[in-house]
């Protein structure tokens, strides 16, 4: 069974929004344990920065190995044929 467009775009919403909350936690957890004091509109941007670059990231690497695949598959279906 295939993933529709739709369920991929929930998917991928619902992804972005956990790894943003985990990073906001994870900043206001352990900032302090190294003295690192900024107030929470701070820890928001940090968080959404680092949201961002993780959704690029990701986005590279789904590219690249869905191209990868894409070329094994056709050079499976010439040595077939």
């Amino acid at each position: 069974m295939q993933q529709t467009r739709l369920g991929s775009l929930i998917e991928s919403l619902l992804n972005i929004a956990i790894g943003y909350l985990v990073a906001l936690l994870s900043q206001l957890m352990i900032f302090p344990l190294f003295d690192i004091h900024v107030p929470l509109s701070t820890n928001l941007w940090i968080g959404a920065w680092f949201t961002l670059i993780s959704l690029v990231r990701s986005y590279i690497i789904r590219r690249w190995f869905n191209a990868r695949l894409h070329s094994a598959a056709q050079a499976m279906a010439r040595a077939a044929s």
